[in-house]
């Protein structure tokens, strides 16, 4: 059996360098202006080989504002269980103090007071500052990144992920896994993978359709410490159904977990000590995975965008989660000795961006990267007037405005904002710039529809959508949050069985019941549908915003949310 003696081990020296009440103390030493660079970091001479996991940036270049989802409902046997905990819930688990540094980087509770004490997160060259430190104690460490990563920014978009390929190949990343990244079509992506990039690009779990294959290297072995370490990649399982297929129409995907325990055999045998999976399933599906494969020692955990202060033990596996949007970078410490893993440290590290120091080389470098659109993403098309965030399960802030934005400028009844996890936030009083508004809707199949459904077709999407996230079996969660509603209302019941969440529907114009035969005029975007027409998003929303001047967000009320 794997020790638990190091599971605790970071949240110990934090508890000896910030005081007996843990991370309790953070906001008390921020005050006394005693939080520094090196405190954030940390050190350790604990192990062997030492991993660096970041994952789920999407093309987050810059320091930003990243809310934390209100609303994160775990069903089955993860109900209640992490990462399903939210605001004192969360507190609670992890011995957080409310108004701490780490309260702000991980709950949602008072964030636009919070964010104006301790302002944004994250940064790519002040992720750069926290791999060289670390690397001063580890020249070997692996760096490796989880997917998500060359999506969701104006730049990253016009150049179609060359930047960040540039990026994080300067970074030192090692291997690497996929989920957004084929959105930009399976031909960008080989032409990436056989040109520029320079970390392995793993998918033990993609297939080539005709000859029932694989198309990219399973897996990378690393000689670290005097060990060897297995690095296996899992790309998103469910590419097919959450986004176009007709982008990588020659390649399945697919949890294949009897294919990735045929891997991890085969590491073994090949001699590795420790086995690691490098995975974008999202965290309860990793966690099924834990319970359902042996002989994975850690898991780093993507896709569900969770950040997680200690990890998450199933039997002899670790899961680790690192968060978004580069608001934190994990250090995960192996002990391996006699031919396999004897203990664990991990520190998930916070970048308070006005804390660690930028890296001048990445800076520079992000400085490069940027100058083409600089001036372009930096036109202010108007003002916030409320903060606009949108993680969470049901309706964000950020999402209520394009939806707003899709019945002004589309003259609908009813609009739909898909449930993306990605994009920044932005505070009250702030001025939204065009980057701002590409940093929630950068993507290449952005047309925004205008099209005429049924009542009964909306209840079907709506159920069909609640079955992907809210299934009790993780392995039919699909990703993603609840399609956002806008000038519609619904009552959903996590707890029922499928076709039977979803009910009281109404059109918020008249305030009647939504009839299954009648004909609704309904404005979407992001159709995985192939000849989908309409402007872009980022056009709509950027009229939509103008002829606002600022944009007022009152409370949605319009989804009445039940979950045992």
């Amino acid at each position: 059996m794997i020790s638990r003696r190091h599971f605790v081990q970071a949240a110990m020296a934090t508890t000896a360098l910030y005081g007996a009440s843990g991370f309790g103390n953070w906001s008390r030493l921020a005050a006394q202006q005693t939080l520094t660079q090196e405190g954030l970091i940390g050190s350790s001479t604990f192990g062997n080989v030492t991993l660096i996991h970041i994952t789920d940036i999407h093309a987050q270049t810059q320091p930003i504002y990243f809310r934390e989802p209100e609303f994160n409902l775990g069903v089955g046997a993860a109900f209640g269980q992490p990462p399903h905990l939210v605001g004192d819930a969360f507190r609670a688990a992890y011995g957080i103090t409310r108004g701490s540094e780490m309260d702000y980087a991980l709950t949602y509770t008072d964030f636009t007071s919070l964010a104006q004490t301790y302002g944004r997160m994250g940064g790519l060259d002040r992720i750069a500052t926290v791999v060289n430190s670390i690397k001063g104690d580890r020249p070997e460490a692996i760096v490796l990144d989880g997917g998500d990563t060359w999506q969701g920014s104006l730049p990253a978009l016009r150049t179609e992920g060359a930047d960040m390929v540039q990026l994080f190949n300067a970074l030192g990343t090692e291997a690497m896994t996929s989920h957004w990244e084929f959105t930009l079509g399976s031909d960008r992506v080989r032409e990436i993978v056989e040109g520029p990039l320079n970390p392995a690009f793993l998918g033990a779990n993609i297939f080539d359709i005709e000859w029932d294959e694989p198309v990219f290297d399973d897996y990378k072995m690393f000689e670290r410490g005097g060990t060897m370490v297995a690095v296996i990649g899992q790309a998103f399982p469910y590419m097919p159904i959450a986004n176009p297929s007709w982008m990588f129409p020659e390649y399945s995907f697919g949890l294949r977990r009897e294919r990735i325990a045929e891997v991890v055999e085969e590491v073994r045998a090949a001699g590795a000590e420790v086995v690691v999976l490098l995975s974008h399933n999202g965290f309860d599906v990793d966690r099924q995975f834990a319970r359902d494969i042996p002989g994975i020692d850690v898991i780093l955990t993507g896709h569900t965008h969770d950040a997680l202060p200690e990890p998450v033990q199933v039997g002899n596996t670790f899961l680790i989660a690192s968060g978004s949007h580069g608001k934190f970078v994990s250090r995960v410490d192996l002990d391996i000795r006699d031919g396999g893993l004897q203990g664990l440290d991990h520190r998930l590290i916070p970048i308070f961006s006005d804390v660690i120091a930028p890296d001048p080389t990445m800076a520079a470098l992000v400085a490069e990267t940027r100058a083409p659109f600089e001036e372009e993403m930096s036109e202010v098309i108007g003002t916030s007037g409320s903060l606009l965030y949108r993680r969470g399960n049901f309706n964000g802030t950020w999402d209520d405005v394009i939806c707003n934005a899709l019945i002004s400028q589309r003259d609908a009844q009813i609009a739909l904002s898909p449930g993306f996890r990605w994009g920044a936030a932005v505070l009250p009083g702030q001025n939204i710039t065009r980057e701002d508004i590409y940093n929630v809707t950068a993507m290449t199949y952005p047309e925004a529809y205008r099209t005429e459904m049924t009542g009964e077709l909306l209840k079907t999407i709506f159920e069909d959508v609640a079955e992907n996230i809210f299934n009790p079996d993780p392995y039919y969660q699909q990703g993603g949050d609840m399609v956002r509603i806008g000038g519609m209302g619904y009552r959903i019941d996590t707890s029922q069985s499928q076709g039977n969440r979803i009910t009281e529907m109404t059109l918020l114009e008249t305030g009647e019941r939504i009839e299954a035969d009648q004909t609704y005029v309904v404005a979407g975007w992001a159709s995985v549908n192939e000849d989908t027409e309409g402007p872009a998003i980022w056009d709509v929303l950027e009229d939509h915003i103008r002829a606002q001047g600022t944009v007022e967000i009152e409370p949605n009320n319009s989804v009445d949310v039940v979950a045992n």
